[in-house]
């Protein structure tokens, strides 16, 4: 008895210590069983290989005095000379501070205004209001954001301007007020915009996480007395808490992926240090001061930044136990 129980603790570690690998004949069936999938995805790997990896290659001229009539074996080489002159350059550090709190007052927004009508929207019984709200939110999602600035300076101009006109029909102001001549009003113009822009498309996301959440969980709260609110602190928040934190991480790494359109297009002399972004500050000199080297060290600082980010809210979030992107 106890020499087969020996030769079975044997035969148990010698079948710990093999690693079974699938044999390649099964591995390539799978890949033939699969080959319209792979068909399928083939122009989406040609389109980021093409316009996202070979691009890579003009990250050379960061480190370049580039000029575009040189050949490259020519170009001379100043290693990081120019990301020293970006943090030596008040207009970059300028589009910096601008960059870095545009993005967080509208993510800010954008998540507390989505998660809030997402819940409301939830609680909604009559199918037709809350597919009309559904509706009218993300429609402006599919709005050019042109399209939307356009609209922002016809509402909010001094000069027969919707917004002015309310206000002094409502006696609340005497005379039109110059919104976007003040800087003080210009990170929340883009912000608040942001928010009527994209908080119906953002809803989507969370109503899709509540649906995944068991009803017997609310009938089960409904039973014990509970009242709608502590159902929604108790059960929809907590439910819908990976995928709040999923978002969060993602728009870490776009805290400097600010939106251009809206502050290039709505800038004056008035409100240029607090309109200004590091994009346009990429298009300032990329295009109109041909400063291509410098241009170019402005957009790998963004993208590394952007990066780092995204590794370290996600770091955050595994050492917290919580949902990851990895």
């Amino acid at each position: 008895m106890a020499s087969s129980l020996s030769c079975t603790k044997k035969r148990v570690k010698m079948a710990k210590n093999v690693t079974l690998a699938p044999p390649k004949k099964d591995f390539w069936k799978l890949l033939f069983k699969q080959r319209q999938l792979l068909l399928m995805s083939l122009p989406f790997v040609l389109y980021i290989i093409l316009f996202k990896f070979i691009p890579l290659w003009g990250w050379n001229m960061a480190f370049q005095n580039y000029k575009p009539n040189l050949p490259f074996s020519r170009q001379q080489w100043v290693g990081f000379s120019k990301f020293v002159f970006l943090f030596k350059d008040r207009e970059f550090l300028l589009s910096l501070r601008n960059t870095v709190c545009m993005s967080l007052i509208s993510t800010a927004l954008g998540f507390i205004s989505a998660i809030i009508i997402a819940v409301f929207l939830n609680e909604v019984t009559c199918m037709g209001i809350k597919r009309f709200t559904q509706t009218v939110s993300y429609l402006p999602h599919f709005l050019s954001w042109i399209i939307v600035t356009g609209l922002v300076a016809n509402v909010l101009s001094v000069e027969d301007g919707t917004l002015n006109n309310l206000l002094m029909s409502l006696h609340l102001i005497k005379q039109p007020v110059a919104w976007l001549s003040n800087p003080k009003y210009f990170w929340h113009i883009i912000g608040w915009t942001y928010v009527w822009k994209e908080v119906g498309w953002n809803t989507i996301v969370y109503l899709g996480a509540m649906t995944a959440i068991d009803p017997y969980l609310y009938e089960a709260a409904e039973i014990d007395g509970c009242g709608r609110l502590r159902k929604i602190f108790h059960i929809t928040l907590p439910g819908i808490k990976p995928t709040i934190i999923i978002m969060m991480i993602m728009s870490a790494g776009h805290i400097l992926d600010a939106n251009f359109e809206m502050p290039f297009f709505l800038r004056n002399g008035m409100i240029e240090d607090a309109a200004s972004t590091i994009d346009i500050y990429v298009l300032k000199y990329g295009f109109k001061q041909f400063d291509f080297s410098l241009a170019t060290a402005a957009g790998i600082f963004k993208n590394v930044v952007n990066i780092f980010l995204l590794f370290v809210a996600n770091s955050f979030a595994k050492r917290a136990g919580e949902e990851r992107l990895m």
